[in-house]
């Protein structure tokens, strides 16, 4: 995945509709409560702003429905942006018509325009070629640095692309692709990963990838109990996937073929409701009750984890242990986090839950990179093409 970046382009005076994810969390009065998104397309930004071109930002908040909704304004992060960049950025309120078009030639060379929410028309989930052509018709350079959004065929991340001079990576894209490459294309070993989450369905895709790639494998979180109803260990009320314990099965086999060692936790805490005020207790996993779940990894599992990613050189890690966002279930995913913090590997972290609890913690700066994808990360874990990087130019050279 060699492809052109805006380091590759003159810039100066081209209008760049640049794509970003400024879907970012905001509290009950409209306040940002992280703004971590909006930060991590800084670098791309100030690099456009400073070759002098004129920089039209394009995002979603939300999911509207192809209908216009105040809450879900993009001139939410309008003032936000501002004070990060150190410049006036300019809102406009609407994202394709004579307003932009008015607007936008009225743009001068490091001025930054930011446009309305793409999806208040449902004409950018579905691709239109017209409304395509309505985003391309004011743009010379269309730039992607939205990778949680790439795994969308959406208008504004991939149907721009064809009526456009020049489709290039923004750097936070850039650094997304290289991170990737290192760390499933070419990776120091012994590469481990660390799967949990609620479900096996979006994980199975991922396992049975990476199971040529892997040396070591962590099944925990909500994942593991599909795979170990597979191999016959009673679960109590514990989520189960039934329609996948054929390909947990088919997995296992493969992991054993290719050798990799794979790990299961050896004790959980259980509780009869997930709820912050049940009691709970530690059980090991063949002790499971028939009226209980199992919602978090218990002591033993955190310290088997610890000693599988001591000697690791490269782990990547996507979902939680347990229901974390509940005290009482949280330990096993924060017990686990220590542990990868401490590993001398190059660590990436993906996923939306993962990602929260790590800024939770306050450890960001102890992992190598936290991709800003959930989706978009698994896909490329399973080994999928995104939309929004295949259409991107490739390195010539």
């Amino acid at each position: 995945m060699k492809k052109r970046t805006i380091r590759d382009l003159e810039l100066k005076a081209k209008r760049c509709f640049v794509r970003v994810d400024y879907n970012v969390p905001f509290d009950d009065g409209g306040s940002i409560t992280d703004d971590s998104r909006i930060r991590s397309t800084l670098p791309t930004l100030n690099a456009l702003i400073d070759e002098g071109a004129k920089v039209i930002l394009a995002s979603h908040i939300g999911r509207p429905k192809g209908e216009k909704n105040p809450k879900f304004s993009t001139s939410l992060v309008q003032k936000r942006l501002s004070r990060l960049l150190k410049k006036d950025v300019e809102f406009v309120e609407d994202c394709i018509g004579e307003k932009v078009k008015e607007k936008v030639s009225a743009m001068e060379e490091g001025d930054v325009l930011l446009l309305e929410n793409l999806r208040f028309y449902k004409e950018e989930t579905e691709n239109n070629e017209a409304f395509c052509k309505e985003l391309a018709s004011f743009s010379d350079v269309f730039v992607n640095d939205a990778f949680a959004t790439a795994h969308r065929a959406h208008a504004s991340t991939c149907g721009i692309a064809q009526f456009v001079e020049e489709s290039v990576a923004g750097l936070l894209m850039k650094k997304e692709i290289d991170f990737f490459n290192l760390s499933v294309s070419s990776p120091a070993r012994p590469f481990v990963a660390i799967l949990g989450g609620a479900k096996a369905s979006g994980k199975i895709g991922v396992l049975r990838n990476l199971c040529e790639k892997i040396d070591k494998v962590i099944v925990s979180g909500g994942l593991a109990f599909t795979f170990m109803k597979a191999m016959g260990i009673n679960v109590g009320k514990s989520l189960v996937e039934d329609s996948l314990i054929d390909d947990c099965k088919e997995i296992m086999k493969k992991m054993k073929q290719h050798d990799v060692k794979y790990y299961f936790p050896v004790d959980f805490v259980v509780s009869r409701e997930l709820s912050q005020e049940s009691s709970y207790r530690v059980v090991p996993t063949y002790e499971i009750p028939d009226d209980e779940m199992a919602l978090d990894i218990g002591p033993a599992s955190a310290k088997l984890f610890e000693e599988v990613l001591d000697n690791a050189r490269t782990i990547i890690w996507n979902g939680p242990m347990g229901a974390f966002e509940i005290d009482a279930f949280s330990r096993g995913t924060y017990q686990v986090l220590n542990a990868v913090t401490k590993a001398y590997a190059t660590t990436v972290v993906g996923g939306g839950d993962t990602d929260y609890a790590i800024h939770k913690a306050g450890a960001e700066d102890k992992i190598s990179y936290i991709s800003t994808g959930g989706g978009a990360f698994l896909e490329l874990l399973e080994g999928k093409e995104l939309p929004g990087i295949e259409v991107l130019q490739e390195k010539t050279a």
